[in-house]
């Protein structure tokens, strides 16, 4: 995703210059159906009935099982499903494009293969846009959408040539040494001061150990026009966001986009692990709020 926040664009050039310098209800159990889109297989799981079902989307360089603590508590009431995107996780990688658009229809291919009905979309990170895209592409299935941690900054302000030459800077940082580049941004800006090490451990491994080609691709990929998918969505989105970082909605104001911002405290860019309790109950409000 090409359009960064300018708290990640300066991180990430601070740190180059560093460089420089069996209960069904409670349980996913992987489904019967196996899931293809365009011959890449998509890893999911399928916990619980219920009339309204829960799609939940993993962000950058992370998988599904970041959301054993919402399966557990949500496929009580719903049908709740969780899916690695391609690149990612259990997921093949036999593709050699990266983009919102292509993410986008591999969630619409799972509403559709796995036949699910009111769909409440649930995305975390990069995947706000992805669950955006998806709507487009299955929008007599969709009834709802649910941010994590994301639009945070969306302006309507055109790139500038330095954020252009920044971006840049970033990308050949990333493409140089993964590892340490996003090893030290994510410690320095995507923790908060009291995330759980153990939590820190888990997230840095997981990230430090995708593919560097399919996440620096998910990175440059410029295809997504925010103001313009979100409009043409025609629908209200829940943002579920931390306030480590500032959380700027005049983007929304200015467009018209309906929007509803549900803040969590004392977390960083990984709400749904970090403080799973205060993540689950703002969830349940955004629920509440599109039924």
């Amino acid at each position: 995703m090409k359009k960064l926040p300018a708290l990640l664009i300066f991180g990430l050039t601070f740190i180059t210059g560093l460089l420089a310098c069996n209960n069904p209800l409670k349980t996913p159990s992987s489904g019967p159906i196996k899931i293809l889109n365009n011959g890449v297989n998509i890893a999911y799981t399928d916990s619980g009935k219920g009339d309204t079902s829960l799609l939940f989307v993993h962000g950058w360089c992370i998988n599904k099982s970041y959301f054993s603590d919402q399966v557990a508590v949500f496929s009580k009431k719903y049908r709740v499903v969780t899916i690695d995107l391609p690149g990612f996780g259990q997921s093949g990688k036999n593709r050699t494009s990266w983009t919102v658009s292509d993410f986008g229809k591999d969630v619409a291919s799972v509403i559709t293969q796995l036949n699910l009905k009111n769909v409440i979309l649930i995305g975390h990170s990069m995947s706000g846009a992805i669950i955006v895209q998806a709507k487009l592409d299955a929008p007599d299935k969709v009834i709802g959408l649910v941010g994590i941690d994301n639009f945070k900054e969306y302006s309507t302000a055109p790139e500038t040539a330095q954020s252009k030459a920044e971006f840049a800077t970033v990308i050949t940082a990333l493409k140089k040494n993964f590892k340490k580049v996003v090893t030290e941004y994510f410690n320095q800006y995507l923790f908060y001061t009291t995330t759980d090490t153990a939590i820190r451990k888990r997230i840095l491994n997981d990230v430090t150990h995708t593919d560097s080609t399919v996440a620096i691709a998910c990175m440059e990929d410029n295809s997504f026009n925010t103001s313009a998918q979100l409009k043409e969505a025609k629908m209200k989105i829940h943002l579920i966001n931390s306030d480590n970082t500032p959380n700027d909605t005049t983007g929304f104001v200015k467009n018209n986009i309906p929007y509803q911002l549900l803040i969590v405290h004392t977390t960083g860019h990984f709400p749904m692990i970090e403080e799973p309790a205060k993540f689950n109950s703002l969830l349940q409000k955004a629920i509440d709020d599109v039924k």
